[in-house]
């Protein structure tokens, strides 16, 4: 009677180590030794979503940090892949403004510390420029002076671009962005009537939080669901998305060559 329950745990340890990870590894050399490098996007987003759903699937009887953990693990792993494929740009969606909102402290604070974890540890790298992109004026004021500094110290490194997109969202970053242009032009002089008539799309751009920055070529969201949830609003007008029912945690590099093979495979037409 002990047979089914032995066997079943036998077969769970089988698939947990099969295929082996050298077998896999040579896969992945083969994927990505196939794609047009020419064709490979220059600005990567992603939605890293699951994290939750992965801790109460795979860590029941632990708090739900414990997918915020795995998560961020995964993120500085795909950080590496990105940079191994050449991408010059890449958005990491940690934390949104209705996440902040809705989380209750007991569960916000825990994942406020990931987070800085994850920030410091990027940036501690000294390989790539690290930015804090948001409204961190939201976040608790040693948070925020955190990861202000995390972006000033990685200012001067040559290297791939990394946004982490915290207490972020799209309608946010809209207004702060209008507010930073009228400023401007209120210092300049210049009337409302002025500004509503000379308004130009170029100069709206200018006052984003990726300001400077190539728009995003392609957007991978996890966890199987597809919808934007007002990210990169702005910038993803000619986005490409790749959408993944892997929890975020689980997302492989595998996937990540897949969802670029699939980039690289598509006609970009720009709105025309």
């Amino acid at each position: 009677m002990d047979r089914i329950p032995c066997m079943s745990r036998i077969r769970q340890q089988i698939e947990r180590h099969w295929p082996p990870r050298w077998l896999y590894a040579t896969y992945e050399r083969q994927l990505l030794g196939k794609l047009d490098r020419d064709r490979l996007p220059k600005h990567v987003a992603v939605l890293a979503d699951g994290n939750r759903r992965w801790a109460r699937l795979n860590a029941p009887d632990q708090p739900l940090v414990a997918g915020y953990r795995a998560g961020a693990a995964k993120l500085k792993e795909f950080v590496d892949w990105c940079d191994e494929a050449g991408i010059q740009v890449v958005t990491l969606w940690v934390l949104s403004t209705d996440n902040l909102q809705r989380s209750g402290d007991e569960e916000l604070a825990p994942l406020l510390d990931v987070i800085r974890g994850l920030v410091d540890e990027l940036a501690a790298t000294r390989r790539w420029n690290v930015q804090a992109v948001g409204d961190l004026d939201l976040l608790p004021d040693d948070m925020a002076d955190s990861l202000r500094a995390a972006s000033e110290a990685t200012e001067d490194v040559e290297g791939m671009h990394v946004n982490v997109a915290v207490s972020y969202g799209g309608r946010h970053e809209l207004r702060d962005a209008v507010r930073s242009l009228l400023r401007e032009k209120a210092g300049e002089g210049c009337s409302l009537e002025e500004v509503a008539d000379t308004l130009d799309i170029d100069e709206i751009s200018g006052h984003l939080y990726t300001k400077g920055q190539p728009d995003p070529d392609l957007i991978i969201r996890t966890s199987g669901e597809q919808r934007l949830s007002g990210f990169l609003l702005w910038q993803s007008a000619h986005s490409e998305y790749y959408f993944c029912e892997a929890l975020w945690p689980d997302f492989r590099r595998t996937d990540f060559i897949r969802a670029l093979r699939t980039y690289t495979q598509r006609e970009r037409r720009f709105g025309r």
